[in-house]
């Protein structure tokens, strides 16, 4: 764990947006790099995904010098507050409790609906075991649900489970499940009803980050504006997604 003083010291220079030479400093842009479409990792080694192109057109209209910074989902958070990068763009849905620990642009996907998938039909998805990724909206819903939450560190094992026989189902986005079923040749299926859970998606920074939210927020709206992020959407999961 990183000490008290150099944390102290990247907070202070995560809040400074000028260098003494004038220039603008690299704004560190943090992401999972696993949960496609989202945000993934190309074959060049590269982070890749709708969250990639979104950002760096985010950057480009707020005049920001950026690049992509990867972590694990488990730590992401504490690490933007302690300075390791100063964004986090990462399917991460708006919740009140992650607002009391970090703060939040506005949205730059609607509330998306979660879903239920199993290997068979007829899966109880209240007196079952349910996967879902660590830390994540999904979790905290099975926890409520009365069902039996098994968490893993990465949305690829919480499939794994399900396909090993591990957990009855998996609980995630919607959008990530689709072309999983889509290619599973029918050896994986939706199972239940569609569940509403959060804010939609934001881009994270650290509450102390005032004028950098706000170049985020002015760029998302324009977007929003114009069309054109409505119209990355809809390349990245498909027409009949939700739109603005």
């Amino acid at each position: 764990m990183k000490s008290l003083i150099l944390a102290s010291a990247a907070l202070a220079m995560a809040t400074g947006l000028a260098l003494a030479d004038g220039h603008e400093k690299t704004v560190r842009m943090g992401t999972e790099g696993a949960y496609p479409p989202y945000n993934f990792i190309n074959d060049a080694g590269e982070v890749d995904g709708f969250e990639r192109e979104l950002g760096d057109e985010l950057c480009l209209r707020a005049e920001l010098t950026c690049e992509w910074v990867k972590n694990e989902w488990d730590s992401i958070i504490p690490n933007l507050v302690s300075g390791n990068y100063d964004t986090i763009m990462a399917g991460m849905s708006i919740t009140d409790e992650r607002d009391q620990v970090i703060d939040f642009t506005q949205n730059y996907t609607p509330p998306a609906a979660s879903a239920y998938v199993a290997a068979s039909e007829g899966v109880d998805l209240v007196g079952g075991v349910i996967a879902a990724q660590t830390a994540t909206i999904q979790a905290a819903h099975v926890a409520d649900s009365g069902a039996t939450l098994v968490e893993f560190a990465t949305p690829e094992e919480t499939i794994a489970a399900v396909r090993n026989g591990e957990a009855d189902a998996v609980f995630a986005d919607k959008d990530f499940l689709v072309p999983i079923v889509e290619a599973s040749s029918d050896t994986l299926m939706f199972t239940g009803d569609d569940v509403p859970l959060g804010g939609g998606i934001g881009l994270g920074l650290r509450e102390s980050d005032t004028e950098l939210k706000d170049k985020f927020d002015a760029a998302i709206s324009s977007m929003k504006e114009d069309g054109t992020l409505n119209e990355m959407i809809i390349r990245w999961f498909g027409e009949g997604t939700l739109t603005f």
